[in-house]
């Protein structure tokens, strides 16, 4: 898988890009991820991106030339089939992402992700480039890097072969539409707290349920907008 990331802040994902499960992916070849400064795409000695905004108003707008420019000759080089390929715009006006969006952008060949900043991007970037906005939240951040960042993890952890064990991610929370169950690990006793005695009799059958109720109750105190209409919430 290919990620190309287009920004005017790109020390900003270095640091989190190297580090950890997905360095390791990158290092073993599972994701190629590229940076690509929107700066080095503009056509003035300042390298300005960004604009006053038509009709008035505050903040600045990012111009639409240098990010057409930046995403026209990243695709150039990347090639590849069209519907293999997600141009996702970083927004807070975007979609809310989800955990099942992240299963699908793992199956494309190709992402790019377009990182907004300042009061927003020109339009045209989101009605004639980009194939969709999303958004990590109902909140508003200073940028799109960190969404970018947080869309990144997400989808590469999801990656087959990217994790030490693909079947992790069977049971984590959101994949079956609950939140994870409760996690012990040892000491079977700490500090007075005990790990429920089901845990430890080896009964696979009896743990495997003791963890669906345990699933659906956590689910329903803490997300409860989640769990309505689950098929096995009782």
């Amino acid at each position: 898988m290919r990620i190309d990331v287009l920004t005017i802040f790109p020390s900003m994902l270095e640091p989190v890009l190297n580090e950890s499960i997905i360095k390791r992916a990158r290092s073993a070849g599972k994701v190629d991820i590229r940076l690509h400064n929107i700066r080095d795409y503009t056509l003035d000695k300042h390298r300005k991106v960004d604009d006053r905004p038509y009709g008035g108003g505050c903040g600045m707008v990012m111009m639409p030339e240098p990010i057409f420019s930046c995403a026209e000759a990243v695709l150039k080089k990347a090639k590849g089939p069209k519907n293999g390929r997600r141009i996702l715009l970083l927004s807070a006006r975007g979609r809310k992402l989800v955990q099942k969006d992240f299963q699908a952008f793992s199956s494309y060949k190709h992402l790019l992700l377009i990182c907004g900043h300042y009061e927003g991007v020109d339009e045209r970037v989101a009605r004639d480039l980009a194939d969709e906005e999303v958004s990590v939240g109902d909140f508003v951040l200073t940028g799109g890097e960190i969404p970018a960042m947080l869309v990144i993890d997400a989808t590469v952890r999801l990656i087959p072969g990217v994790l030490g064990n693909d079947d992790s991610v069977k049971s984590e929370s959101f994949q079956d539409g609950l939140l994870e169950y409760p996690q012990y690990t040892r000491p079977a006793e700490f500090r007075g707290k005990k790990t429920p005695k089901v845990l430890l009799g080896g009964d696979h059958a009896k743990i495997e349920a003791w963890r669906k109720k345990e699933a659906v109750k956590i689910t329903k105190k803490i997300r409860p907008d989640i769990i309505i209409g689950h098929k096995q919430a009782p």
